[in-house]
């Protein structure tokens, strides 16, 4: 199977001024492509491995599968997350899930923006499949601290390609522009999606 770059949901001056047209291009068209790039690449490697019987460059391809499928998977998600309708809070099922597992919408949100401001790469909040309830989580460097199990629901990269262009040092502004243009429809289908298939 080889992995594709699906185009932007929304034009990509669309999120200004929140997140500039530079800043899309590039992280959409270079950096996100850069993922889906590596994916297809190492899982040509372990295809030749297979059939030529010899593993040994194997494991490093394995590496870059589990790097590069979390990055293509985490951005397609991010893009997803945001629209220029976004800025509410959330609502209905999702909306009550997070008042039940974080005692109110201000403090999922205090406790996320902690996590995102914290992060050496993604802050996320999932559906924690063992647990059965919401959880934020940092995750670095894609794949390092991700929850088993853990089904994602919203996510923000705060990696410095995601905003230094727009906000240099400054990510505490670039997380609060971030809840100027989420989205909550995609999180609330992924949050029904969880539901269905874990309660």
């Amino acid at each position: 199977m080889s992995y594709e770059l699906d185009p932007l949901p929304y034009d990509y001056d669309a999120l200004e001024p929140h997140i500039s047209e530079q800043v899309l291009t590039w992280h959409h068209d270079t950096h996100h492509q850069g993922y889906v790039n590596g994916w297809n690449s190492a899982e040509e490697t372990l295809e030749e491995n297979r059939e030529a019987g010899e593993f040994g460059s194997s494991p490093g391809a394995i590496r870059n599968v589990t790097h590069n499928s979390s990055g293509h998977i985490l951005h397609d998600l991010f893009w997803q997350n945001m629209s220029p309708e976004g800025g509410d809070e959330p609502s209905g099922a999702l909306a009550d899930r997070i008042a039940e597992d974080f005692g109110s919408y201000d403090a999922w949100k205090g406790e996320f923006e902690a996590a995102a401001g914290n992060a050496s790469g993604w802050a996320l909040l999932v559906y924690d499949t063992f647990s059965n309830q919401l959880r934020n989580v940092v995750v670095d460097k894609h794949d390092q601290g991700a929850i088993w199990g853990g089904h994602p629901i919203l996510a923000l990269d705060v990696w410095e390609h995601s905003y230094y262009y727009d906000y240099g040092p400054a990510r505490g502004d670039f997380i609060s522009a971030f809840f100027e243009v989420v989205d909550w429809e995609e999180p609330s289908t992924r949050y029904e999606q969880a539901v269905q298939l874990f309660e």
